[in-house]
């Protein structure tokens, strides 16, 4: 039986990386016609329409916090995160911006010692150096390969990380459908500020593409969330990383993406930096387990 739970947690976490990668195309399409801003926006509106319900069959007792200021920085860092994330989905190769998404495990261990004071194991040392070497093999800095885009990749997933420490610092009062709840409004909200200073409507032609973003974002969620009810983020986190080969087809079959060499040897030291570092924490499930890709 427990096998069996594996399997299709990893087929739920599979097809759902697969669904999140389509999303990330659909977002570097949208990018031609429409500003980050509004992007960033109906992601989010999408994922509040989707909440909503719950949140009702829950009840307003489920949903008292006490904490607002802890799910209000996690959500600022989540549209944060988004902003990056977006940005570089429209200016680097799908499979590079996937890429570069997936340093989040690097820095999630360093903020969860600055704020936490989590100690940081040996082996995890080891994969923040690994990482960060494959990271320098793909940006390349000081060459004419480098794309300063990448930096807010970066940054992007530096944020990502703080959205989950957040998760687990709120782990102890908070369940996740409080804190999923608080990030649908409160990201909503947020990311609906900087629509004020645009004077842009979305073409009528990317009304299609706006909704087939939302469904996507939502499906992939529920994809991911539901392969982390039926199995352990040991069991089924590796399997995170089909999200690079997903986004190298589709970059190649639609926009003619191809890798480097140098990318192709740093995206296997950044996957097993992350693959290291998800063995050196499986002391600390909640992270993964509350907080799967795509809820930021």
């Amino acid at each position: 039986m427990a096998r069996r739970h594996v399997l299709a947690a990893a087929s739920f976490l599979i097809t759902g990386e697969l669904v999140i990668v389509l999303m990330s195309g659909v977002i570097k399409h949208l990018s031609a016609t429409m500003p980050a801003e509004m992007i960033v926006f109906f992601r989010n509106l999408f994922g509040l329409v989707f909440v909503l319900p719950m949140a009702a069959r829950s009840g307003l007792s489920e949903l008292r916090t006490r904490r607002p200021l802890l799910h209000l920085l996690r959500a600022g860092s989540g549209v944060c995160a988004m902003f990056g994330f977006f940005y570089v989905i429209a200016r680097l190769p799908l499979a590079e911006a996937t890429l570069v998404k997936l340093t989040t495990p690097i820095f999630l261990p360093l903020i969860a010692l600055a704020w936490l004071g989590e100690a940081i194991g040996r082996m995890t040392v080891v994969a923040i150096g690994v990482g960060l070497l494959g990271v320098m093999l793909i940006l390349q800095p000081g060459t004419d390969a480098f794309n300063p885009a990448a930096l807010a990749g970066l940054g992007a997933a530096a944020f990502a990380a703080l959205a989950k420490v957040c998760i687990r610092r709120m782990a102890d009062t908070e369940p996740p459908a409080r804190v999923v709840f608080y990030f649908a409004v409160f990201s909503t909200l947020i990311s609906a500020l900087p629509l004020l200073a645009l004077d842009v409507r979305p073409p009528v032609t990317a009304w299609a593409w706006v909704v087939l973003l939302g469904a996507l974002g939502t499906t992939g969620q529920l994809l991911v969330t539901r392969a982390y009810q039926l199995a352990t983020p040991g069991e089924v986190g590796p399997y995170t990383y089909t999200s690079v080969v997903f986004a190298s087809l589709l970059g190649w079959a639609l926009w003619g993406e191809t890798l480097a060499a140098t990318v192709v040897a740093g995206s296997a030291l950044v996957i097993g930096a992350g693959l290291l570092n998800l063995h050196a924490s499986t002391g600390h499930p909640p992270v993964a387990a509350q907080a799967p890709k795509g809820a930021n």
